[in-house]
């Protein structure tokens, strides 16, 4: 059974020995651009841990794990465009270093790579594995339309919210997993186990990236910080201190989030999230979510865990 560190090796040599055509080059250098990038691939890490559950031989495995991260990173580039943003994990966006219309092919190619990858399991499994990716897919472009409606709403509720992160984040993580189970032969209350996790994980490190955004280092965050708040993108963050604050700050906080002017706007909004306390509040629920996601694990019945709770853990290290 291997660890983190191993499955993370594993991977990370599979994305290198991904073949490009070498034309149209302004179609596929972009992809492996962006595939190049070193990221957390948290994706197929978790579904090989998944598979790893149930079977030790992660050989069958490995291209949906690949289709996952294809997938994955075709979102960034199409939500950089959307978001103007100018890094990812530390470096110039697709779009940025080319432009608008290489990354949106680019990131059409990577659709449809991903599906023929994910495709190239078991005949007996075909459908289940893609009904459950395509499931996935729709959701996270649903969530990416809320998170842009949302800028322009003046009444988004918090529920709405979580809603949206669930969509946009928490459920490629969890079809990682339940796919993850489908390739190892998992039961369906198993595969339903680990769609739970996974859900409830990914709100957890949703919170997390929102509150890294407001108060992480930029050296380790990898994008810009304080780009939610220039985007006037309506996280945990804003929406519970909207709960929480009195009405004068209630309204300067609103007043920063329809302003065109950026000076000083990210330094001003974090002193009002300080004020209310907002790290202490996204912690704890991040906690929350964390709790429901290993009451998901406790109740499947593996003796190779020990991934899935270190990767939990580590999740909420630094946090606490």
């Amino acid at each position: 059974m291997k660890d983190i560190q191993e499955l993370s090796v594993l991977i990370e040599k599979e994305i290198q020995q991904i073949s490009y055509p070498k034309t149209p080059e302004l179609l596929y250098d972009p992809i492996a651009y962006i595939m190049g990038l070193k990221g957390k691939r948290m994706r197929p890490i978790l579904l090989l841990m998944a598979h790893q559950l149930f079977d030790k031989d992660l050989t069958k495995a490995i291209s949906p794990a690949l289709a996952i991260e294809i997938f994955h990173n075709f979102t960034l580039l199409h939500d950089d465009i959307m978001d103007n943003a100018p890094l990812r994990r530390g470096n110039p966006t697709v779009h940025e270093k080319w432009n608008n219309n290489v990354a949106i092919l680019s990131g059409d190619t990577m659709v449809v790579q991903s599906y023929q990858m994910m495709a190239d399991v078991d005949a007996s499994i075909v459908k289940d594995v893609l009904n459950v990716f395509s499931k996935a897919a729709t959701e996270v472009c649903e969530g990416q339309q809320w998170d842009m409606d949302f800028e322009t709403q003046d009444d988004v509720s918090l529920s709405d919210h979580m809603k949206m992160i669930e969509y946009k984040t928490a459920v490629l993580l969890a079809a990682s997993l339940q796919i993850g189970g489908i390739t190892a032969g998992a039961d369906k209350k198993e595969q339903e186990h680990l769609y739970g996790f996974g859900k409830n994980i990914g709100i957890a490190f949703q919170l997390k990236d929102d509150l890294l955004d407001a108060f992480g280092s930029p050296d380790t965050f990898g994008k810009q910080l304080g780009g939610d708040i220039l985007a006037n993108k309506k996280t945990f963050l804003y929406l519970k201190a909207l709960q929480l604050a009195d009405d004068i700050a209630k309204k300067q906080l609103q007043d920063y989030y329809t302003s065109e002017d950026s000076e000083g706007k990210i330094s001003a909004v974090k002193e009002i999230f300080k004020s209310l306390d907002l790290e202490k509040h996204t912690i704890d629920m991040m906690k929350d979510y964390y709790t429901r996601a290993l009451k998901h694990l406790e109740a499947i019945e593996s003796n190779n865990k020990a991934p899935l709770i270190d990767f939990s853990d580590k999740l909420m290290e630094r946090i606490s």
